[in-house]
């Protein structure tokens, strides 16, 4: 690489071949556990107009006062690559008229933006699967949507995740709170770090959330928002419990668990691990009953979790999950010219007659040995061996690449029947 390459932006990583299979992996279970709870894909813009974000958000939250990539497009409309899933699939929902009178169940999954200082398990651009849920007002698609995220976890053999749930109760409930941590604070405020006192204006019950060692012994005396829950948020989180209960999730009440953006109202919840240091949520939802009405649509109760791709990935190779898979199972070895002009031909014959199989033609030619050993180092369990003999005799080698068996040769026509059985 010379000193006058293009790099790629700080932050926004490549995510090559030898890492995609734990993606893959990841991307597959969870579109199998959606279709089994009867969710449906929804794939919306990741550019939208800034105020969506600042009406949702919040303009005085972290995300759209510092993290946001926002600019001016050459029509002079302000927009922003979406730093989150949920405002847009409202948004879409509004506009297409989808949830008024109707209760549907929604997921996607992409790349989201923000600028925040990069580090392991933190990035620019990272990628969110995310689920939601609309037109449900009670406490059974809370329980619901917790499940699903329990499922995936078992699904992909996850382990070592605690799930830790809290409830914000309604915005006038939380009005009160805030009061009272804002009260509570400011008698601390000459031991409150930088961003607590922007927090303490602005948004105080983000201080809840202050990973800075040194606020904890503060954070700890501060109110709890249970005592100030309103009776109907109550019951509603005691029903959650309940549901979880009876599933046998279990789970961690904690009282400081609040969400970073305002509009969540009620259930909150994250899975939490401590394998990954500092960024140990890797699943985050919670209720959002006032959203779909703050962005113009009618009064719709949602509720929605995302969970960060980069972070699970991590968390699975942790956990011993092989970080590459083969993506072939068969290179076909062809030698000399009427064997190069015939291998295509027969590969394209093979996969037709066994449609999930993985087989490469080692294109480009070369000498048997030199092709043989690019068939090893490609991961194939087995080298389909052409040359001018076979050609001749309509027939192919069959070698394991893998295991010590005899090689065979086998004709054109059988080929595929001998790959089924041996894969």
């Amino acid at each position: 690489m010379t000193s006058d390459s293009v790099q790629a932006i700080r932050g926004m990583n490549d995510i090559l071949p030898g890492e995609i299979a734990l993606w893959q992996r990841l991307e597959t279970a969870a579109r199998a556990l959606f279709a089994a709870y009867g969710y449906q894909e929804m794939r919306v813009p990741i550019v939208e107009q800034t105020a969506l974000f600042k009406r949702s958000i919040g303009e005085l939250t972290d995300v759209v006062s510092k993290e946001m990539y926002s600019f001016e497009d050459r029509g002079g409309e302000q927009i922003t690559l979406r730093p989150e899933a949920t405002a847009g699939l409202v948004r879409a929902m509004i506009g297409n008229g989808l949830i008024h009178h109707q209760r549907q169940r929604v997921w996607c999954m992409g790349p989201m933006f923000r600028y925040e200082k990069p580090q392991k398990g933190r990035f620019r651009q990272f990628h969110q699967i995310d689920a939601e849920a609309f037109g449900f007002a009670g406490p059974d698609v809370d329980a619901e949507m917790i499940m699903m995220s329990a499922r995936l976890w078992r699904l992909l053999g996850i382990q070592r995740l605690a799930l830790h749930i809290n409830s914000l109760g309604t915005p006038e409930s939380r009005r009160g709170y805030r009061e009272k941590l804002v009260e509570y604070f400011s008698g601390h405020r000459t031991r409150l770090d930088a961003d607590s006192l922007k927090r303490l204006e602005g948004n105080p019950l983000r201080i809840l959330d202050s990973k800075n060692p040194g606020m904890q012994a503060i954070v700890a005396g501060a109110p709890l928002i249970a005592d100030y829950l309103d009776t109907e948020s109550q019951a509603h989180f005691a029903a959650l419990r309940a549901h979880l209960d009876a599933v046998q999730i279990p789970y961690i009440v904690n009282p400081r668990l609040v969400r970073g953006l305002d509009y969540y109202s009620r259930t909150v919840f994250e899975w939490i691990t401590t394998e990954l240091g500092s960024q140990d949520a890797v699943c985050s939802g919670g209720r959002y009953d006032g959203l779909v009405e703050q962005l113009g649509g009618e009064p719709t109760p949602g509720i929605g979790w995302a969970l960060g791709e980069e972070r699970l990935v991590d968390l699975m190779q942790l956990q011993g999950f092989a970080a590459t898979d083969s993506a072939i199972d068969v290179c076909l070895v062809a030698v000399g010219q009427r064997a190069e002009t015939l291998a295509l031909t027969l590969a394209e014959q093979i996969r037709t007659e066994i449609a999930a199989l993985r087989l490469e033609t080692l294109c480009g030619g070369g000498s048997f040995k030199s092709q043989l050993k690019r068939a090893g180092k490609s991961g194939a369990r087995y080298a389909i061996i052409l040359g001018e003999s076979e050609t001749e005799r309509r027939v192919a080698g069959l070698k394991s690449l893998r295991i010590e068996e005899p090689q065979i040769e086998v004709a054109w026509d059988a080929l595929a029947g001998e790959l089924r059985k041996r894969l």
